[in-house]
Formats: structure tokens, C-alpha cells, sequence
């Protein structure tokens, strides 16, 4: 099967079904391959097209997600550096620590979250610091929401959680927005969660 059939996505399914689907595609789309780079590119390319096939809950225009992608821990990155002179870093900038933009579909977006707690603010820093998914119905109502498009809506997060030693290591999450309010379900936080695990388990870290 050609790999870009893996984003057909069958009629009628409920939203349960239809992250199933997206999970099973998924799983067959990364065997084989670990590295993260890869795997975090097919995955929010995946996701983010069968979310835009998907009519019945996510539809066309007002409704659909427009932004699919992954924020990765620095370290993960070969020799990241930051610009020194970004308009968002002070003095201590070097000392913060951070998620790097990762693999996406969508518009360009923030090139790094500052994940210093203190200073961290916004969806994406939440999950990854309490550890939990976030759902967001009206993004404009989020305390330290960062508005990387303006015409975001609601946003869903899901922290990419590593288990080494029976410790939990955050890694990135990975992120999703809709021009829509209230566009994502506990469905939708559920399957999100599976897709994650699965990304996160499939890579070498």
C-alpha cells in the first residue's frame, strides 16, 4: 500500500473508532524505522490529514484543525542553539530550558517554549511540566496562552512521556489546534493519548 494511502480514513466511523483507525495506521506507518525525527514527521503529517478527511466531526472551514505538531526537549536536538538575540530571551536565556519546534502541518509556528519553571507560560509548557494532557475549549481564555495563529480557537496537548527505571520523562508533546471552540472531545484527549504513547515507544530517545 502507498504510504499516503495510510491518511484515507473510512466513512461513518464514530470518533472512538475513528483515533483506532489513526492508531492502527500509525503503528504500521512506523514500524521499522526509530529515529524521532522520522517518526514525529509522519505522525503529525498522518494525523493531521486524516483529521482533515474526517467530515463527520471535524468538517470543513469553522471546524478544522489547523495545526498538528510536535515540541521537542532541547537535548533531544544535535547541538541546538538559540539565537541570542530572539525578542523573548533576557539575560539568564542560556540557562532556560526548552522545547524546540519539531516535525508539523500547519503555518509556522513559535521556534521554542520556554519550559523554565517561573517563567514558562502557555498550553503546550503545562502539559509538558504537570504531565497530563490539556484541553482547551476557548484558547483566549487560558491564562499565558501563546498565540502562535491568531485564528486558533481551542488547542489539545498531550505530554510525550518516556518510562525509564519506572520514572515518567518528559520529552516534548504533541500538540493540535482548531479554528473551532470546543473543538476537541474527551474522545478525542483519549485516542490523542494512545497515538502519543505509540509515538513515544516507537522511537529511540
Amino acid at each position: 500500500m502507498p504510504h499516503a494511502d495510510s491518511a484515507l480514513v473510512p466513512p461513518n466511523l464514530e470518533r472512538r473508532e475513528f483515533w483506532a483507525h489513526v492508531h492502527t495506521q500509525l503503528e504500521s506507518l512506523l514500524s521499522g524505522q526509530r529515529h524521532w525525527v522520522t517518526n514525529l514527521a509522519n505522525a503529525s503529517s498522518l494525523i493531521y490529514s486524516s483529521l482533515a478527511a474526517y467530515k463527520p466531526h471535524f468538517g470543513d472551514g469553522e471546524n478544522a484543525v489547523n495545526w498538528c505538531g510536535f515540541y521537542v526537549e532541547t537535548s533531544f536536538f544535535p547541538k541546538a542553539r538559540v539565537s541570542p538575540k530572539s525578542p523573548d530571551q533576557d539575560n539568564n536565556a542560556s540557562l532556560d530550558q526548552r522545547l524546540l519546534l519539531g516535525p508539523f502541518c500547519g503555518k509556522p509556528a513559535c521556534q521554542f517554549i520556554n519550559v523554565t519553571p517561573g517563567k514558562s507560560r502557555g498550553v503546550c509548557a503545562d502539559a509538558y511540566l504537570q504531565r497530563k494532557t490539556m484541553l482547551v475549549p476557548d484558547v483566549e481564555a487560558y491564562p499565558g496562552h501563546i498565540a502562535c495563529d491568531g485564528e486558533t480557537k481551542s488547542e489539545i496537548v498531550c505530554p510525550l512521556l518516556l518510562k525509564q527505571n519506572g520514572e515518567s520523562i518528559a520529552v516534548g508533546v504533541l500538540d493540535l489546534d482548531c479554528l473551532a471552540l470546543n473543538g476537541f472531545s474527551l474522545d478525542d484527549m483519549v485516542g490523542l493519548e494512545r497515538v502519543a504513547n505509540l509515538v513515544v515507544n516507537s522511537c529511540d530517545w
